[in-house]
C-alpha cells in the first residue's frame, strides 16, 4: 500500500487529477500540473488529515483564497470570476500561481487542516424529483430526509424550478435543467413536501458567509454553470434556511425517519454518499431502514454507482453498473420493492430512463 504521507504519492495524485480534468476543466488541469511539478506546492496537501489528502481539497483551498481576494492577478485565470479568463497555458500562469500560494500559505494551511471537501450539488434535485412525484402519487404528502446533505441545499427541492428537455418549466425559483433519453416518468408538478431534514457528520451552514464561500470554493471554477447554480441556491438558503442535524447516518437515520413519519410519508435520499461507507456500513444502513420499515411505510431514492455500492438494493439489471443509477426502493407493509428508474449524470444534467 502506498504511504499517503509520501511526497511522491501526493505528486501522483495531482498528476492523475490533471489527466482526469481534461478537457472539461482546463484550469483545474493546469493547477494540478503546476502543483505536481513543484514539491513546495504539492507537499502542502500533506498537512491535511490523511483521509482528506485529495487534490480537490488543495484546489478548493486556493480557490477559497482567490474568492477572498478577487482583485489579485490569479483571479484573471478563473472563468467563474472573469468573463474573459486568461489561457491556463499562458507562460505567466505558473509564476502567478506559485507566488500567490506561497504568500498565502499560512491561510491555505489553516484551511487544509480545518476544512473538508463539501459538495452539495443541487442539480441532483432533478434526479430526485421524478421519484418524489411517483411516491407522492402513491401516498400523498412527503417528508424528505437527505443523508450526507452537507449544507442541506438539496433539501430545498421544492424551492427550485425544473425543466426536462424542452418541456414546460415546473415550479418557481432558480432553474435546474435536465435532458432525458427514453420513456420515463417525467414529473409535471412539484409534489407536496411538507418537511425536510438533513443528516451529516460535518454539516456546514449555507447562511454563514464564510461557509457559503467554502461551498463555492469546492465548485470547480471551470464549471461556471454549476458555480452560478450554487450561488442561486445559496440565495434560496438565506431565505429558507435548511435544517441539517449533525450525526452519523447509521445512528440517526432511524430516529429521524420515525420522527418525520408522524406528519407525512418519509422519503430518504442518498446521492454519492454511501460509496464512502465501508461495505459493512452500507449493509448496516440498509438494515436500519429495514427495521424502521417493519412498522412504518417509507421510500428511498438512491443515486449511487452500483459498482461502488453493491450492497444496496439497486434492482435487477444494474449489477456492476459504473454510472450513477437512480433507483426507487419502497417498503409497504414491511415488504421491499426496488424499481430501477434510470442511469444519470451525477450532477443531474441528464437521465437515461431504464428500459
Amino acid at each position: 500500500m502506498r504511504d499517503p504521507w509520501n511526497d511522491s504519492e501526493l505528486v501522483r495524485r495531482f498528476e492523475e487529477h490533471a489527466g482526469a480534468s481534461l478537457p472539461r476543466a482546463p484550469l483545474n488541469a493546469a493547477l494540478c500540473t503546476t502543483i505536481a511539478a513543484d514539491r513546495s506546492l504539492s507537499s502542502l496537501l500533506g498537512h491535511a488529515p490523511v483521509t482528506q489528502q485529495l487534490p480537490v481539497l488543495l484546489l478548493a483551498a486556493i480557490h477559497d483564497q482567490v474568492l477572498r481576494e478577487p482583485d489579485r492577478p490569479l483571479a484573471d485565470w478563473y472563468p467563474n470570476l472573469t468573463p474573459t479568463p486568461r489561457d491556463p497555458h499562458d507562460p505567466e500562469f505558473v509564476g502567478v500561481l506559485t507566488s500567490f500560494v506561497h504568500e498565502r500559505s499560512p491561510s491555505i494551511l489553516g484551511t487544509l487542516t480545518t476544512r473538508r471537501v463539501q459538495t452539495n450539488e443541487v442539480g441532483r434535485c432533478a434526479l430526485f424529483l421524478p421519484a418524489f412525484a411517483l411516491v407522492a402519487d402513491d401516498v400523498g404528502p412527503l417528508a424528505h430526509v437527505d443523508v450526507g446533505s452537507s449544507a442541506g441545499l438539496t433539501t430545498l427541492l421544492p424551492h427550485y424550478a425544473y425543466r426536462y428537455d424542452d418541456g414546460p418549466q415546473i415550479g418557481h425559483g432558480p432553474l435546474i435543467e435536465c435532458s432525458t433519453q427514453g420513456s420515463g416518468p417525467v414529473p409535471v408538478a412539484i409534489p407536496d413536501v411538507v418537511t425536510a431534514r438533513g443528516i451529516d457528520l460535518h454539516p456546514i451552514d449555507p447562511t454563514d458567509p464564510t461557509d457559503a464561500r467554502w461551498l463555492q470554493a469546492c465548485c470547480w471554477p471551470d464549471q461556471t454553470d454549476r458555480f452560478q447554480r450554487l450561488a442561486d441556491a445559496l440565495a434560496v438558503a438565506r431565505s429558507h434556511p435548511p435544517t441539517v442535524e449533525e450525526g452519523n447516518a447509521l445512528d440517526e437515520v432511524g430516529r429521524v425517519v420515525s420522527e418525520t413519519a408522524a406528519g407525512a410519508h418519509p422519503v430518504i435520499t442518498t446521492s454519492w454518499v454511501l460509496n464512502y461507507f465501508e461495505p459493512e456500513g452500507r449493509r448496516a444502513f440498509v438494515d436500519r431502514l429495514e427495521r424502521v420499515a417493519q412498522s412504518t411505510d417509507l421510500s428511498w431514492v438512491i443515486a449511487e454507482s452500483p459498482a461502488m455500492t453493491p450492497e444496496l438494493p439497486h434492482g435487477d439489471g444494474l449489477v456492476g453498473e459504473e454510472r450513477t443509477a437512480l433507483t426507487l426502493v419502497t417498503w409497504r407493509d414491511g415488504e421491499r420493492d426496488a424499481r430501477p428508474l434510470a442511469t444519470c449524470h451525477p450532477h443531474g444534467y441528464w437521465l437515461h430512463w431504464h428500459e
